[in-house]
């Protein structure tokens, strides 16, 4: 092995610590036979991203167990997806090695530009596979103690194999000491999208019943936002007379208000639970919940994400509708799935509205066929970029954990 830094090194003196643990080690499940994949991330939007990547591991195979820890969850730990997430061992050898010595992981997949030296280091002598993922081009962080030095360099140098989002990334790594063969460019790691399943027989039967009209749909309207989205579409439709609106509710008890709320302002509807097909006459299509989301997300090429313009339940993931086929809108509202948003917004995928006006306007300039698949097609990209990512993560530890049991 190569020697180590010297900026690692004085990192590892110092975090010698005191003796005093300050995790209890009988607090912990006992460590069950086979091998061990640890997942660490810097936040838990990352790592859930990691789950889904998790839940097509576990189609494939089921020879490990998964140890999942996250820098942003309390002490206490808590439950995401159904598993039990924990923070990571405090920063000082006696507690790291405490944890390495319980859990013995033989694979470690680390996300993020939040780096612990001690643990990282520690883990990567005791023989574990190290792999880093989404890497950005952003500085390294490690545990906030001033007198501790810098060891990005040092602890990079751990990985066996890095992910970096771009060529930038890529560069600022290669300044700090990483190697080529260690490093390879792959997208921002997306979450795993298994689309939505569609009645093939009622896509072509509405697909020739409306004709080549033009569509756009309204996924998860809250009750405080479907005034703006209704009277966005009237307005919309002066323009294009024969626009319709598909109006899925967040809330299925919602449908009532929104069916009258249609009938106050003068739109004519067709409500789905009741068995009605659209005509040439409906303007408004509204479904009593998301049970046909899948149909209504291939059947119009434009679509409003709803939690985004009032309220704050921070949006819905834009991810499924990009994978289905349908350019995006959105509000202000999504600061839970911003990065997604925001990396298909660089792409030309998606657009953000702030109003009911702005949203009646994006509606008339985008639901022109040709630019609704421009911009579906470049939603698609970033999807199968993230997927392709995914790809890369998998082979990985699928190697590992062959290997791992050829040895046994």
């Amino acid at each position: 092995m190569a020697r180590r830094p010297f900026s690692l090194t004085a990192y590892l003196a110092l975090a010698r610590g005191s003796d005093r643990l300050t995790a209890d080690a009988a607090l912990w499940p006992a460590r069950p036979t086979g091998p061990v994949l640890w997942l660490h991330s810097d936040t838990r939007t990352r790592l859930e991203t990691l789950l889904t990547l998790i839940k097509r591991l576990r189609l494939q195979r089921e020879d490990f167990f998964l140890l999942l820890t996250c820098d942003s969850i309390p002490a206490e730990g808590l439950s995401i997806e159904g598993y039990s997430v924990g923070p990571p061992p405090a920063e000082t050898l006696s507690d790291v090695h405490r944890f390495l010595d319980h859990w013995r992981p033989n694979i470690l997949v680390w996300a993020g530009n939040g780096l612990r030296p001690a643990l990282i280091h520690e883990a990567a002598m005791s023989g574990a596979h190290l792999l880093l993922t989404d890497a950005a081009d952003a500085p390294w962080r490690q545990p906030s103690k001033r007198f501790l030095p810098d060891a990005s360099a040092g602890t990079l140098s751990l990985f066996h194999s890095i992910l970096a989002q771009d060529k930038k990334a890529a560069m600022r790594m290669r300044r700090l000491g990483v190697t080529d063969d260690r490093i390879e460019v792959a997208s921002p790691l997306e979450p795993e999208v298994f689309p939505l399943s569609s009645h093939d027989g009622l896509h072509e039967e509405l697909t020739a019943l409306l004709a080549g009209r033009p569509v756009w749909l309204g996924a998860y309207i809250q009750r405080d936002e479907a005034d703006a989205v209704l009277r966005a579409h009237r307005r919309a439709a002066r323009l294009a007379h024969r626009l319709l609106l598909v109006v899925v509710p967040a809330n299925p008890e919602d449908e009532t208000f929104i069916a009258e709320h249609c009938q106050e302002i003068g739109l004519r509807l067709a409500r789905w639970e009741n068995g009605d097909m659209p005509d040439e006459n409906t303007q408004v299509l509204l479904a009593g919940d998301d049970s046909e989301l899948g149909l209504w997300y291939r059947l119009a090429p434009l679509c409003f994400l709803g939690g985004s313009l009032a309220g704050k339940t921070g949006g819905q993931s834009p991810m499924m509708a990009a994978a289905l086929g349908s350019a995006i809108l959105y509000g202000p509202n999504v600061g839970r799935h911003l990065d997604s948003y925001s990396r298909l917004v660089a792409a030309g995928a998606a657009r953000i509205v702030k109003d009911m006006e702005s949203l009646s306007a994006a509606v008339s300039h985008l639901i022109a066929p040709d630019r609704a698949a421009a911009m579906a097609h470049a939603g698609w990209n970033v999807v199968s970029a993230g997927a392709e990512t995914a790809d890369l993560i998998l082979v990985q530890i699928n190697e590992w954990l062959d290997a791992l049991e050829g040895a046994r």
